[in-house]
C-alpha cells in the first residue's frame, strides 16, 4: 500500500508543563489545547509529604524547577508553565515572579505560573472581588487569599475542603456545591484553586448559575501558556476564553411602566 501522499505527521508547536509529582489531570489540561499544540508534561520528584504549605515550598524549590524545565529543552517547548497554584503563590508576588525568572533562565524560553496566570485573568475580566473556593486546609487557603489581598483584589467569600491528599478524586457535584457557599456575597468572578481540581465541565454551568464569570486553576494555566505562544485556548462557553460567553444573560425588556422589583412575587 503507498501512503507516501500522507506526508507525515503535521507540525507541533510545543508547551512545556512542569507538575508536581502528584498531579493526575493531564487529560483536562489537554482539553484547552488547540489541535496545532502538543502538551509534554514533567514532574517534580517525589517527597513524601500531604499538601501542606510545606509540599508548596518543596515543590517549587528553583532547583527543582530547574531541573525539571532542562529536561524539557530538547524538544524544544515556546513557553514553559508550572501548574501548580499553592507551589506558585507561597512565596507571594516576588516569590512567583522568581520563579519565572528562573524557569525562564533553565530553558531559555517564556514562563508562566498558574498563580500568576490568576492575576493576569482577573486583570483581563476586571475583576477585583473573588470568591474563592480550595480544597485546601485552612492554612493554604489563608495564603492564597493573602498572594490575593497582595496583589489588590478582595477576597468576598471563600469555600475549602481541608483536604491533604487525593485532592483529583473529589467529584463535580462537590465543587459545584462550594461554588455556590463561597460566591453568596457579591463578586466579580469566582476562583477554583488547584491545579489538581477537576473543573473543566463545571465551569459553563457554574457561569450560567452565578451569573458571574468562572476561572480555574488549570484553565488560566493554560490560557496564559498558549497565549503566550500567540493562540487561544479552547474552552466554549467560559467567559475567559470565550468572548461570547462575557455578555452575561440577556434580561428582557419590561414594558414602559413596570418595574423589576426584586424580592418580591
Amino acid at each position: 500500500m503507498d501512503v507516501s501522499f500522507l506526508g507525515g505527521p503535521r507540525p507541533q508547536r510545543g508547551v512545556g508543563v512542569v507538575a508536581p509529582f502528584d498531579f493526575a489531570l493531564d487529560r483536562e489540561l489537554w482539553r484547552w489545547v488547540p489541535d496545532e499544540v502538543s502538551l509534554h508534561l514533567t514532574r517534580t520528584p517525589y517527597v513524601p509529604v500531604e499538601v501542606s504549605l510545606d509540599l508548596a515550598r518543596l515543590v517549587s524549590e528553583h532547583q527543582t524547577l530547574d531541573d525539571a524545565v532542562r529536561t524539557l529543552t530538547a524538544i524544544t517547548p515556546e513557553v514553559v508553565a508550572y501548574a501548580c497554584t499553592s507551589g506558585s503563590f507561597v512565596g507571594g508576588m516576588a516569590g512567583e515572579r522568581a520563579m519565572c525568572a528562573a524557569m525562564t533562565r533553565a530553558g531559555a524560553v517564556p514562563s508562566v505560573t498558574t498563580s500568576g496566570a490568576l492575576l493576569q485573568a482577573l486583570a483581563a475580566l476586571g475583576a477585583r472581588r473573588v470568591a474563592l473556593v480550595t480544597p485546601y486546609t485552612g492554612s493554604v487557603t489563608r495564603a492564597l487569599e493573602e498572594y490575593l489581598a497582595e496583589a489588590g483584589a478582595e477576597v468576598t467569600g471563600c469555600a475549602y475542603m481541608g483536604l491533604t491528599r487525593h485532592i483529583w478524586k473529589v467529584p463535580y457535584r462537590d465543587v459545584v456545591a462550594m461554588a455556590h457557599r463561597a460566591a453568596r456575597r457579591a463578586a466579580d468572578v469566582l476562583f477554583i484553586s488547584c491545579t489538581n481540581l477537576p473543573t473543566y465541565d463545571v465551569i459553563p454551568q457554574l457561569e450560567a448559575e452565578l451569573r458571574i464569570p468562572v476561572i480555574s486553576a488549570n484553565q488560566v494555566t493554560m490560557w496564559a501558556a498558549l497565549a503566550r505562544m500567540g493562540t487561544r485556548a479552547v474552552g466554549p462557553y467560559q467567559a475567559l476564553i470565550d468572548p461570547a460567553a462575557r455578555s452575561g444573560p440577556v434580561v428582557p425588556e419590561l414594558p414602559d411602566g413596570e418595574q423589576q422589583q426584586e424580592g418580591r412575587s
